[in-house]
């Protein structure tokens, strides 16, 4: 097969696609904007394979779509481009607006036009898989809840609302023109290569430098953490083996408090990394709750399991040890995206 990965350079794309390079036969074409969170250097262990080709194009631009499908001739679509901050788009909702609902109509249109010019037997097996999220689900009330594919879309934050709209959109060109789509929702990813804006990197790198720990409120806020390679071979298994037009949701079976995550890393960066900063968790402070800020998600990622096979290798235990030693093993990468350092040499690494 040949995948055409949107948002590649990112934190889960990025992952996919060193999940494909390094473990099975097919290709990819990357398609990347390069906004602040695309990072070339992410697909570094992979990027001189001769099965992977990267094009530089935003996803709103039409006529760019047109040529990649055209010049490339992909099997299939995994869509990961996204705006995808929550304090982010609170802040600038309109990047959100234009990036998640009207890229990903754009993207929907240049699919449809290149499904539709195909024979038969590639029409046939042509795929569209929209990656999303399981903020569209709005939180849950009960401690014992849990999101499944037919929780209704309840959104909280712009973000999360342009996501629910962009899979309104992918739903509607599968029933009104019959393009062959699948979805998945998944719960919070963790791992290698996160940018550090994001909780649980921006957390270790603080940490190291005896920064405040900056915890949203009270750090009751529930997740469910999902380890990002266990999420890519998830993604793999539902673009090679999902139905088509099914939704299947992908979560971690991790549910913890924001507090917990927390101090789970900083004990082990105690272990790990012991410093005049230690004990991290004298670090904590808690600051001001965000806007609209969802208490508790969960995952019923039963379905994924049952009909593909699929569960998480990562328990969060191990995951988060891997995750801590990855950046305290790789403080260059840090320091450059830090620094702004790797977007400043792009066109190098272009």
């Amino acid at each position: 097969m040949k995948l055409l990965v949107t948002g590649g350079a990112g934190f889960i794309g990025s992952a996919v696609i060193r999940h494909i390079i390094q473990n099975t036969a097919d290709a990819v074409v990357n398609v990347d904007k390069l906004t602040y969170a695309g990072n070339l250097e992410s697909l570094a262990a992979v990027s001189r394979s001769d099965r992977y080709a990267f094009e530089q194009i935003d996803i709103c631009n039409r006529a760019e779509l047109g040529r990649v499908f055209s010049q490339h001739q992909p099997d299939a679509v995994m869509h990961l481009a996204a705006e995808s901050h929550v304090d982010r788009s609170i802040d600038g909702p309109a990047a959100f607006i234009e990036t998640n609902i009207v890229g990903t109509y754009t993207l929907l249109e240049a699919a449809r036009s290149y499904w539709q010019s195909l024979d038969a037997h590639r029409k046939a097996a042509f795929r569209f898989h929209h990656i999303s999220t399981d903020e569209v689900y709005g939180d849950l009330e009960g401690p014992e809840d849990l999101f499944t594919e037919q929780t209704p879309y309840a959104p909280s934050s712009p973000y999360s609302a342009s996501k629910a709209s962009s899979d309104h959109l992918v739903r509607a060109w599968r029933r009104t023109y019959g393009l062959p789509t699948l979805i998945t929702n998944c719960s919070n990813n963790y791992g290698p290569y996160h940018f550090p804006e994001k909780l649980i990197p921006l957390m270790i790198l603080n940490a190291l430098e005896g920064k405040p720990l900056p915890v949203y409120g009270k750090g009751n806020q529930v997740r469910d953490w999902l380890y990002v390679d266990d999420h890519a071979r998830a993604l793999y298994k539902v673009v090679t083996e999902g139905k088509v037009g099914e939704t299947y949701n992908i979560g971690g079976h991790n549910e913890k408090q924001n507090i917990e995550v927390v101090r789970a890393i900083c004990s082990l960066l105690d272990e790990l990394a012991p410093s005049a900063f230690s004990p991290y968790a004298s670090l904590i402070t808690y600051v001001q709750d965000r806007p609209g800020h969802d208490l508790r998600y969960a995952i019923d990622a039963s379905k994924i399991q049952r009909e593909l096979g699929w569960k998480p290798e990562e328990t969060f235990e191990s995951g988060i040890r891997k995750t801590v030693e990855w950046y305290l093993k790789n403080s260059e990468w840090c320091r450059r995206v830090q620094d702004g350092s790797y977007r400043r040499e792009r066109l190098g690494v272009l």
